[in-house]
């Protein structure tokens, strides 16, 4: 399968996965203050939250597959991110955010979050073509909504 991402519909998947999902929006709404209080509040340990927290993604109503975000870390040369902004746009991508973190030992850590909707490219698609640029160290998919 070329394909890391599924869409299945939640009758199918155990409840444990279901309750990871539960507990993130917790965390996201601020109900809960930390994952230690999300997890009790929906029966699932914390071990099993940080298992599958990066796996699992509920995504939005209106707006499936059409948000991402995207992890990497990068070497730091200049001209990098650049190529990694370029990437994006050629494909189509719109980008909403960009968050870099100081360089430390020649490394930088860059989230970026971008809007699919423009684009003929898939989130997975997206991330190949980045992971194809010299002195990208690595890229994830964190999240699709």
């Amino acid at each position: 399968m070329e394909n890391d991402y599924l869409i299945v519909s939640t009758k199918v998947l155990p409840d444990y996965l279901k309750k990871v999902i539960e507990a993130k929006l917790l965390l996201e709404s601020h109900q809960v203050s930390n994952v230690t209080e999300a997890s009790k509040a929906v029966g699932i340990s914390r071990t099993t939250f940080y298992k599958y927290k990066d796996h699992v993604f509920m995504p939005g109503e209106t707006s499936v597959g059409r948000r991402a975000v995207i992890n990497m870390v990068l070497s730091h040369k200049k001209g990098l991110l650049s190529k990694v902004i370029n990437c994006l746009s050629i494909n189509g991508a719109n980008i909403i955010t960009i968050s870099q973190s100081v360089p430390v030992q020649n490394m930088a850590d860059v989230m970026v979050t971008i809007d699919l909707a423009g684009s003929e490219c898939s989130a997975d698609d997206l991330v190949k073509s980045i992971k194809e640029i010299p002195e990208i160290l690595s890229v994830r998919l964190e999240a699709i909504g």
